[in-house]
């Protein structure tokens, strides 16, 4: 029987989440979805196949989420890194304003993509192949005060992807960096945005498809040389 290889989505939720599930299931893999609560996983795994769901949140340590998977499937041969990295209805401080205290909660975002790396990457290079996949923010790339703290906890999750990326090369392993730009659609923070339009304005212009962007993805992992890749609908 031939064993199907693992794709592992941390921060699966209904827009982006979902969309690089789908596509790494059509793409022949067995996917464990992992998100916070175990709320949504009823629904999403009723659109896959070959799937099963985790609770594990990445903030507090995510390594015994991964051994739990790690135990169902074998071994994890890619993962896709996009937990929230804000909460939908908490707007970040302004540059000018950024505490110190702003700054280590953002980057604590940052830390648990070290730590999965960490975690999986020994044995995908003793297998000779598998991959990263990291969601960030287009102020990684473009100067957007108002994201503050953000913006550079943002900077921060591109730049080790990229340099993954480099040292990673001619190894079989993957690592690379989708910057976003935008309201991803089917997403809650596009819900909220479409949902209360007399407060933060009409959505259309503003939006990108997490199909197209989950497409784009699989490309660059399955191709293995490019980086980044810029979705910017801003």
């Amino acid at each position: 029987m031939t064993i199907r290889p693992t794709a592992v989505v941390l921060g699966a939720g209904p827009g982006l989440g979902m969309s690089m599930a789908r596509r790494f299931s059509a793409e022949g893999y067995q996917v464990a979805l992992v998100s916070r609560t175990a709320e949504r996983h009823p629904a999403y795994l009723a659109e896959l196949g070959d799937a099963e769901a985790f609770v594990g949140d990445v903030r507090n340590g995510i390594g015994t989420t991964l051994d739990e998977i790690a135990e169902r499937f074998g071994a994890i041969d890619v993962a896709y890194y996009g937990p929230a990295a804000i909460e939908p209805d908490r707007m970040p401080t302004d540059i000018t304003e950024v505490t110190v205290d702003a700054v280590e909660k953002a980057m604590s975002w940052v830390y648990p993509a070290v730590e999965v790396v960490g975690k999986l990457l020994p044995g995908m290079l003793e297998r000779g192949r598998g991959g990263f996949l990291f969601a960030g923010g287009l102020s990684a790339v473009r100067p957007m005060p108002a994201l503050g703290a953000l913006a550079m906890s943002s900077a921060a999750l591109r730049n080790y992807a990229r340099t993954l990326h480099e040292r990673l090369a001619g190894t079989g392993v993957y690592a690379g960096s989708l910057t976003i730009g935008g309201l991803i659609e089917r997403g809650d923070i596009y819900r909220m945005v479409v949902a209360q339009r007399e407060k933060y304005g009409d959505a259309g212009g503003r939006t990108l498809d997490p199909d197209a962007i989950a497409g784009v993805a699989w490309k660059m992992f399955s191709a293995g040389d490019s980086a980044e890749s810029v979705f910017d609908a801003l």
